[in-house]
């Protein structure tokens, strides 16, 4: 079973890197009709029920204990924490910006992984990371000057450490399926958000327009449910940082998505931009040796018989 897995991975983790690039052009679909807090909470609290049908289909076990707490702790840190503040920032930082910090998600992961002793610090990685982040940079357009406010970049810095922080932290708990830590997390994630969205007083409506709920049906069902049911997968057999290459190849695949939905030009930035991330992500990612599994943790210690 292990074995078998080991050879799906690299398959998972690029079908979940391609497979998110399209939950941005969805969230600009959204936001055109929903306040971008309610529409973030709606969407998850969708996926919850969606997931949780699917653990109910397949007769998956509710977690309890430290289990479940590890569930819990993701989800507020991967769906609400990292949602709310990356709302906040966006609101006045720019977007290529804003996907620029994004991509630093591999090295906060590494250096949250060494600080935690999950991974030793790797040359690889960093210069892998490095290489992402000016390629992320082109393609965003970052040659445009504009005034950051310092709270605006503070809640994208805390956005990157959410994401990275979560994907380190669901090694140190006990196993749970896949669909069952997300469903679970994504129902932590949802309180969060539709908290904050009532904090600060968006309209909790439902959609009216049908691209609306077509744009809802994408995140829900495939950039929610089958993207981090196949992080999570991705993690299991990878360590955190190798798995959070996917941040660098989403944005990548925005821009094609959007050059092909929206009409946007292909620019030189891109092409190059592209290349750099490509390189980046097999250097820091995919370059290694045969066979280089990451030492078993709590969330590979699992009975042969639990379905992944």
């Amino acid at each position: 079973m292990h074995v078998r897995a080991e050879h799906l991975v690299l398959p998972a983790f690029i079908a979940e890197s391609v497979l998110a690039g399209g939950n941005a052009v969805g969230v600009r679909f959204s936001n055109r009709e929903l306040d971008p807090l309610w529409g973030a909470g709606f969407r998850f609290t969708l996926a919850a029920l969606l997931l949780g049908s699917v653990m109910a289909v397949l007769r998956l076990p509710f977690p309890g204990g430290r289990a479940l707490a590890g569930a819990i702790v993701f989800g507020a840190l991967m769906f609400g924490g990292s949602f709310g503040l990356a709302y906040y920032a966006l609101v006045r930082i720019h977007a290529g910006l804003g996907q620029t910090l994004l991509a630093l998600v591999p090295l906060a992961t590494l250096l949250l992984a060494v600080a935690q002793r999950q991974e030793r610090l790797r040359a690889a990685a960093m210069v892998g990371t490095l290489l992402s982040l000016v390629g992320v940079g082109l393609i965003s357009g970052l040659s445009e000057r504009e005034s950051v406010p310092l709270l605006s970049l503070l809640a994208a810095l805390g956005a990157v450490f959410c994401f990275a922080q979560a994907t380190v932290l669901v090694r140190h708990f006990p196993p749970v399926h896949s669909v069952t830590l997300n469903a679970i997390g994504m129902a932590t994630g949802a309180a969060v958000l539709v908290a904050l969205a009532l904090v600060f007083g968006q309209s909790i409506v439902l959609p009216e327009r049908a691209e609306t709920w077509i744009a809802l049906a994408y995140l829900v069902a495939i950039g929610s449910g089958v993207v981090f049911v196949l992080y999570v997968f991705v993690i299991r057999l990878w360590s955190a940082s190798r798995a959070a290459y996917g941040f660098v190849l989403t944005p990548v695949v925005t821009v094609l998505l959007s050059a092909w939905l929206d009409d946007e030009p292909i620019t030189a930035g891109l092409v190059f931009g592209g290349i750099l991330v490509l390189a980046g992500v097999y250097v820091g990612a995919l370059r290694s040796a045969p066979g280089s599994v990451p030492a078993p943790t709590a969330l590979e210690e699992r009975p042969s018989s639990e379905p992944v």
